[in-house]
């Protein structure tokens, strides 16, 4: 995919009952269902554009990671922690909560990523993962650090099919690590000693063979979390996510996606644009959107 071209109040806490939240503010108003890295990356864009309305971001996160904290601390931005979006009223431009909160918008971005299609695997978190380019650079860093211990190029276990395994083999490569290829997915992964800048050291399978390397890389497929749509009458991609055009309209007027949640052209946005390009070039959008709304608006 090529580069496509509101109350504002402070972070605020989930709460569990029923209200309606009402804008009185003739200024543009953006929420954002969904609180990871496009999400994130999106809110610093229309930060840095100076975008002048609100920006309500919807976490189904309970937690403050001082990720959001930082975008909650924006004058213009409120962050709901612990209120993902549950359905769209595309008539009325509102989206409501899981805990029944509701917020009208003006534009409405979808970013609710993707989640593993399997369990995850036993240890995995011992592992790298790859499941969209941004994984490149954090892969990059991790390899570096264990060449630098090692003293030598290190040997790289894969697991995976499919586009993601084949970006992350490229990523390995690319980076001097021999990658190893299974197609075949392992019971466990085998932890090194406490301490080691190298916390796998290889794989497991159910019939008790294994496979031994340096590093380990889960590279499984994901799924786009895309129920929001089914609400809103979304049009989605046969395998899954949000359709979107290269500027990152849905098929609804007034509703967006980016991240992992679309799908352009049948891929998941995520393996072929990286957040912070995707996050600038929609921002741009959005920007220009409420700019033409507003003048109708105003005559």
């Amino acid at each position: 995919m090529s580069a496509p071209a509101p109350s504002s109040s402070s972070s605020s806490s989930s709460s569990s009952s029923s209200a309606t939240v009402q804008a009185s503010s003739p200024l543009p108003r953006v929420v954002i269902a969904g609180a990871g890295p496009a999400a994130r990356a999106l809110v610093s864009q229309l930060d840095r554009s100076r975008f002048a309305g609100s920006i309500t971001v919807l976490s189904n996160r309970d937690d403050a990671p001082s990720e959001l904290l930082e975008l909650a601390a924006l004058p213009q931005v409120s962050v709901r922690f612990g209120q993902p979006a549950s359905f769209i009223d595309a008539a009325n431009r509102m989206v409501a909560t899981a805990d029944g909160m509701e917020f009208s918008y003006d534009q409405l971005v979808i970013a609710t990523g993707s989640a593993p299609a399997l369990s995850p695997v036993d240890g995995a978190s011992r592992c790298l993962s790859y499941s969209t380019i941004d994984d490149a650079a954090r892969i990059g860093d991790a390899v570096k650090e264990v060449t630098r211990v090692l003293g030598r190029r290190p040997l790289g276990i894969l697991v995976g099919t499919g586009p993601e395994a084949g970006q992350a083999e490229a990523v390995l490569r690319a980076r001097g690590v021999r990658p190893i290829r299974t197609t075949l997915r392992p019971a466990s992964v085998v932890p090194t000693i406490a301490g080691s800048a190298v916390p796998a050291a290889g794989i497991v399978f159910d019939d008790g063979s294994s496979m031994n390397g340096d590093l380990v890389v889960l590279a499984e497929e994901r799924v786009a979390r895309d129920g929001l749509a089914a609400s809103a009458g979304l049009e989605t991609a046969a395998h899954g996510g949000i359709v979107i055009g290269q500027d990152f309209r849905t098929s609804v007027p007034g509703i967006w996606a980016i991240g992992d949640a679309a799908s352009f052209d049948g891929v998941r946005l995520g393996l072929l644009v990286a957040s912070g390009s995707a996050a600038g070039a929609c921002a741009a959008q959005l920007m220009q959107a409420t700019l033409q709304e507003a003048v109708p608006a105003a005559a």
